[in-house]
């Protein structure tokens, strides 16, 4: 008796024949086991190294979920929160929300508010852009808003300063709603092969007319023509407690969305520390040089994009075990790496020379982000 083949369907084991009559359903199982699909980090908003609120926003910067960077330019304030509020059944259990606290009903021309998520570009070298084997690319997300209307997702490409916009709609108030849009090929301008920034997604919010004037290029790439960049745009900021939540971003190569790639927790965390770490506040060792002073090294997790820019906060201090804890007045960045942050620490007194000391002061922050 000849064998049977059996392949997985994804609820269950089935003949491999019945499953290979619907080829198209076969290779769409076969493509959503397929890892590290979802260019986007941190999709789901489960990462939250910074802090989980913040209140008064009037300006640009990382804020909460990791790699969601916001774009703030005289257009309202704002508190950016990851709440615990996601589409029932969907597997998302967190969202990114924007609360417009301070409204702009008239933006003038040049005002701004995004969300986006930057790209470097030894990350996108699979859309194969610039050739004529250039991939097309789907995004797909929920969104939930107390403002209806028409919002734009924008495609930015740094590296050769081309771009496309797509449209889609929030129907209902308050209500989760899965979105999904795809934009075509374009063979024209390849990714740089590098660790610097080369591609953008951006949720717009609200823009001034500089960007609105014109027609939306929503068809093709096209070199960026700044007034037909986010046409048709809602103004989220057009009255206070107005609300735009965001989860379950996947950006994808192909013509049709899969479903969500959820990574262990472990893999997302450490994706995000590549751009951003913050220490535990016990973390980097050392010895001390002289009875103020200390040469201190923290061991990063993973191996960030780039040197990183090193923010010390609150208490500098130390535990030297002859000596129990101690605090400084100062502490500097020195010979930082990739992989490690060195630092002086002075402003000490009585410490033991050459024993081994540890940190015991305040979160070291080490942002490499684009």
């Amino acid at each position: 008796m000849a064998k049977q083949a059996y392949v997985y369907s994804g609820t269950d084991w089935v003949p491999l024949a019945s499953e290979v009559t619907n080829l198209s359903s076969y290779q769409t199982k076969a493509l959503n086991q397929f890892p590290y699909r979802n260019l986007v980090i941190n999709g789901a908003m489960q990462v939250a190294q910074r802090s989980t609120s913040v209140a008064s926003l009037t300006a640009g910067a990382y804020r909460t979920a990791d790699r969601w960077y916001n774009n703030i330019n005289s257009q309202g304030t704002w508190t950016q929160s990851v709440e615990n509020d996601a589409p029932t059944g969907s597997g998302f259990r967190k969202s990114l929300k924007m609360l417009c606290t301070t409204a702009d009903a008239s933006p003038s021309s040049g005002d701004r508010l995004y969300i986006s998520q930057l790209f470097e570009g030894q990350n996108l070298q699979q859309i194969k852009k610039g050739t004529a084997a250039a991939e097309q690319l789907t995004v797909s997300f929920w969104v939930k808003s107390n403002v209806t209307g028409t919002y734009i997702v924008e495609f930015y490409d740094n590296d050769n300063t081309r771009q496309i916009s797509k449209s889609y709609t929030v129907n209902a108030s308050g209500t989760w709603e899965y979105k999904t849009i795809t934009i075509p090929a374009d063979t024209t301008g390849a990714f740089d092969n590098d660790n610097a920034l080369s591609f953008e997604v951006i949720f717009w919010l609200g823009t001034g007319s500089d960007l609105t004037s014109g027609t939306l290029n929503s068809s093709s790439w096209n070199s960026v023509t700044a007034a037909n960049r986010a046409v048709g745009q809602t103004n989220l900021a057009s009255a206070t407690n107005n609300y735009w939540q965001i989860t379950g971003v996947q950006l994808e190569v192909g013509a049709t969305a899969t479903p969500f790639e959820f990574l262990p927790a472990h893999l997302e965390l450490a994706a995000c520390k590549r751009y951003y770490h913050k220490s535990t506040g016990n973390e980097g060792f050392g010895t001390p040089g002289t009875t103020t002073q200390a040469t201190m090294k923290l061991p990063l997790p993973v191996t960030m994009r780039a040197t990183p820019t090193v923010t010390f906060g609150g208490t500098i201090g130390t535990t030297d075990p002859l000596v129990a804890t101690k605090t400084g007045s100062s502490v500097v960045a020195w010979n930082s790496t990739v992989n490690e942050v060195g630092f002086y620490m002075g402003g000490f007194s009585g410490f033991t020379i050459g024993v081994f000391t540890y940190w015991n002061g305040s979160p070291i922050e080490c942002s490499a982000e684009l």
